[in-house]
């Protein structure tokens, strides 16, 4: 199966196997979005849903579903993360909670996968949070932004550095 390499010479599929790869520091970061209501994004920056802070609540599940990738996606490795950063910032001018990992370790593989897990879930967790009031809420623009490490070296733009939520949000 011509470039994949989850897929065997028979076509099924399989884990990569990475034990001649070098251990490198890799990092990668993903992104996404949460558009709302203004009224809802109102309730999130001023601390007024019910089931409690949102961002801090979606911030520690984006970490822990970095760490649980390998349960949710079949043939992710178990990984040794070092450091998993989630942050969220809320902008009003969008009407929208924008959310960016950043996973890192040294290791035989990408974090990738951590990374985008990390920022689904944590989008998932607003929307659970505040579904309640708004039901109407998309997650939106999830993606890959950077990764570096390994042979293949950088992809994507400039390392980005997570937003610093402003205060309030």
């Amino acid at each position: 199966m011509s470039g994949f390499t989850h897929f065997d010479a028979d076509g099924k599929a399989v884990m990569v196997d990475v034990s001649d790869k070098a251990d490198t520091e890799r990092t990668a970061t993903a992104a996404a979005t949460v558009l709302m209501r203004p009224d809802t994004l109102a309730l999130i920056m001023q601390g007024g849903v019910r089931k409690g802070d949102v961002l801090s609540v979606a911030r520690l599940a984006g970490i822990m579903g970095a760490k649980r990738t390998p349960d949710l996606i079949p043939l992710c490795h178990p990984l040794m993360l070092t450091s998993v950063k989630v942050d969220l910032s809320c902008d009003p001018a969008r009407n929208a909670v924008d959310v960016t990992a950043t996973c890192k370790l040294k290791g035989q593989t990408g974090v990738e996968m951590e990374a985008l897990t990390a920022v689904t879930i944590a989008a998932l967790t607003v929307y659970d949070m505040c579904k309640a009031v708004d039901r109407g809420m998309t997650v939106t623009d999830v993606r890959l932004l950077h990764k570096a490490g390994g042979k293949s070296g950088d992809w994507g733009g400039a390392a980005v550095t997570p937003a610093v939520p402003s205060a309030g949000t």
